[in-house]
C-alpha cells in the first residue's frame, strides 16, 4: 500500500535588504561631522583652535615650564593673543577656543602640539615634555565638543606632538623625530596617514637643538618654503625641491631663534602672519611675491613659541 506523503513549502529566509552607504569618512565629513579637515599647511585657513591664557600663566615657575626668565606681563599676553584671533577673523577664519585646562600648564597656549588635523579628523598627541603631559585631555574635550572627529590619540609608549609634522600635500607629510616623537609616535603617525591616502611620508631628524619642524621651516605656498638651512636636512629639501618647492634660506639665525621668523601663519597662498620684529625675514618672503602681515606677540614669545604653535588648524581649503 502506497504511502501518503505531504510536502510543505517553505517560505525562504529574506536577505538583509540594507544595504551600507559606500562613502569614505572623508566624503562623509560636512555631513556627519562638521566642516573640517586639513592636508596643506598654506590653502586658504578656515578654522583654528586656540587657548586664550587664562589661569595658567598667573603664576608658575618660568624655569620648570621652559619659559623665559623676563616676567610674563599676563593682560599684555592676553591682548596680544586676542590681536591674533581678530586678525584670524578679519580673514574669514573661524576662532574655536580650549575652555577648560589645568592650571598648572602654562604651556597649554601652544595649541598646535597638541593635535595634529588630517583630511579624516585629529590626532590628539601625547607631549614629551613632563610639564605639559595632561594638557592634550582637554584639547580632545574642546574638539568633541564643537564636533571635530578624533582618529587616534597617540598611546602606548609613543610621544608626538602636532608641530613634528608638516603637510606639504595631500599624498605627503612631513614627521619629524626627536626630544619630543619618538619612533613609536612616528609609527602611529604615520599608520594613520597611509591609512588615509598619503603615499609619502618624509622622515626628518629634529636637530638636538630644536624640538618642531615650524621652528626650522615653513611653507609659504604651495611652491614656496622658508628655511633655517643648517638645520634642515638635505633629503627633506631635496624632495621638496624635486615638487617643484622654491627654497627661501632664512637670512639670520638671530630672527629664527629669538624672534621666530620661520614661525609663520600661512592665512591663504602667499599670505602670511609672520611675528613683528624679523625684518630680514620679512624682507626676503616680499621679495619673493609673498604678502606679510605682522602682530606684536613678543609675551607669547616669551614662552618659547609663536604664531605657528598657538594656532591648531581644523579647517583649511
Amino acid at each position: 500500500m502506497k504511502e501518503n506523503t505531504k510536502s510543505f513549502d517553505i517560505d525562504a529566509i529574506p536577505g538583509e535588504r540594507w544595504f551600507p552607504k559606500e562613502t569614505t569618512f572623508e566624503e562623509d565629513m560636512t555631513t556627519y561631522w562638521g566642516d573640517w579637515g586639513v592636508s596643506s599647511e598654506v590653502e586658504k585657513l578656515r578654522a583654528v583652535l586656540m587657548r586664550r591664557p587664562g589661569k595658567e600663566v598667573e603664576n608658575f615657575n618660568a624655569t620648570e615650564y621652559r619659559f623665559s626668565d623676563v616676567p610674563i606681563d599676563v593682560e599684555l599676553m592676553r591682548k596680544q593673543h586676542d590681536a591674533v584671533a581678530d586678525i584670524y577673523r578679519e580673514h574669514g577664519v573661524k576662532v574655536y577656543y580650549v575652555e577648560e585646562q589645568r592650571e598648572d600648564r602654562p604651556n597649554a597656549v601652544f595649541c598646535r602640539d597638541l593635535t595634529f588635523m588630517t583630511p579624516e579628523g585629529a590626532i590628539i598627541t601625547r607631549p614629551g615634555m613632563a610639564a605639559r603631559r595632561g594638557e592634550e585631555r582637554y584639547i580632545a574635550k574642546a574638539l568633541a565638543d564643537i564636533g571635530v572627529p578624533i582618529v587616534r590619540t597617540i598611546n602606548g609608549d609613543g610621544m608626538f606632538e602636532g608641530a613634528n609634522a608638516m603637510w606639504v600635500d595631500r599624498h605627503t607629510c612631513v614627521i619629524s623625530t626627536g626630544s619630543r616623537c619618538n619612533r613609536s609616535g612616528f609609527e602611529q603617525v604615520k599608520y594613520e596617514l597611509e591609512r588615509m591616502g598619503v603615499t609619502e611620508i618624509l622622515h626628518m631628524q629634529q636637530p638636538y637643538s630644536n624640538i618642531h619642524i615650524d621652528g626650522l621651516m615653513n611653507a609659504v605656498s604651495n611652491d614656496m618654503v622658508m628655511v633655517h638651512a643648517s638645520q634642515v636636512p638635505y633629503d627633506v629639501l631635496d624632495v621638496l625641491k624635486k615638487k617643484g618647492y622654491k627654497i627661501l634660506e632664512a637670512p639670520s639665525t638671530t630672527e629664527v631663534r629669538e624672534g621666530f621668523g620661520c614661525n609663520f601663519v600661512a592665512l591663504e597662498p602667499g599670505l602670511v602672519l609672520m611675528p613683528e620684529g624679523n625684518p630680514r625675514c620679512q624682507e626676503l618672503l616680499e621679495k619673493n611675491g609673498a604678502k606679510v602681515l605682522t602682530v606684536d606677540i613678543s609675551e607669547i614669545i616669551k614662552g618659547r613659541g609663536a604664531l605657528h604653535c598657538i594656532t591648531a588648524f581644523l579647517k583649511r581649503g
